[in-house]
């Protein structure tokens, strides 16, 4: 062998040993995003959910110099695609961005394809979101205090719209809490038609997201109190359920991104670390403003700790309510 074949064999050796010494998933790590990252979104385009998905997305992929692309897979409340993504490869390129419906809730009250917790690694929590309680415009009832007392009327029982399975129940706890059982709880196909049955007058009230901003500021129903910890951005004179006294109604969703179980901590972490840069820019929280969504910081084992409870509180009140699927 001559000199020159020599030093090569040598240095491709050399290449060899250092490569063989680094474990794989650290070099699969040091390349990662190298290809197209798919992030499955359980609802239809166009959905609030949707909007703020590819908003913080897009930004993601603008510090990670990668493609984070977008798909929607909704039906069946969130479940057809947040088990597509519970039984994706754990490698990274296949992300959740869900809500707490269809992560926490669907599992207890549905034969769901996946567990809340166990079939996940939470990278972060992204924003938290409220509801807001309104009511038909010509209700006598202008504050919440008055909507109680015509509610505990026996004789004239009012009647409620729901639209999905979290608002469906929220609304038999605030039976429970307001010591109203009377109360006509309609189900309806989705959060749309439930506003629209308060906006005509069909159904007495309803706990709406606040996708019902448009209908309060134009007169068509009007808007009695807030389920947040503090009062929405749209509507600074409409006060909490909690500056009113009631107790044991604190509901909340939000949207956040996962990962499949076995992800590994270094991509994870790396997600994570973005979100929090994201969550920082000014038109991010310009938008979400919009919404009034909060945005929030986790780390992904608080994330993961909040689901958990959550979904063991989801048990509870299915418990307590006797809540059945119709």
């Amino acid at each position: 062998m001559d000199t020159i074949a020599r030093r090569h064999f040598l240095t491709t050796l050399a290449a060899a040993a250092g490569a063989a010494s680094v474990p794989q998933w650290a070099q699969a790590q040091t390349a990662y995003p190298h290809k197209p990252v798919r992030v499955i979104v359980p609802f239809a385009a166009g959905g609030t959910t949707d909007v703020v998905a590819r908003l913080v997305m897009q930004k993601m992929g603008e510090l990670m110099k990668a493609s984070f692309v977008i798909d929607n897979r909704g039906g069946a409340n969130g479940m057809i695609g947040t088990g597509e993504v519970a039984r994706a490869q754990a490698d990274g390129y296949t992300l959740l961005f869900n809500t707490a419906g269809a992560q926490t809730l669907s599992p207890v009250i549905y034969k769901a394809p996946y567990e809340a917790a166990a079939s996940f690694a939470p990278v972060a929590k992204v924003c938290s979101v409220g509801f807001i309680i309104i009511a038909r415009k010509d209700l006598p009832a202008n504050t919440l205090q008055e909507l109680i007392a015509l509610a505990q009327n026996k004789d004239k029982p009012l009647t409620a719209s729901s639209g999905s399975a979290i608002i469906n129940l929220i609304t038999e706890q605030f039976k429970q809490v307001i010591k109203a059982p009377q109360i006509i709880n309609a189900q309806y196909k989705g959060t749309s038609p439930q506003m629209q049955a308060v906006v005509s007058g069909e159904v007495d009230f309803s706990f709406d997201s606040f996708a019902a901003v448009e209908m309060i500021k134009a007169g068509k129903v009007k808007a009695l109190a807030v389920v947040l910890p503090q009062r929405a951005a749209s509507f600074p004179d409409v006060p909490t359920l909690v500056e009113l006294g009631v107790k044991d109604m604190e509901f909340s969703s939000w949207a956040g991104l996962l990962a499949p179980k076995g992800t590994p901590k270094e991509i994870v972490a790396a997600l994570s670390q973005n979100i929090d840069k994201v969550m920082q820019m000014p038109d991010v929280l310009a938008k979400l403003k919009q919404y009034d969504y909060i945005p929030v910081k986790t780390s992904p084992e608080s994330f993961a700790q909040e689901i958990q409870a959550e979904t063991d509180r989801w048990k509870q009140v299915v418990k307590t309510t006797g809540f059945k699927i119709e």
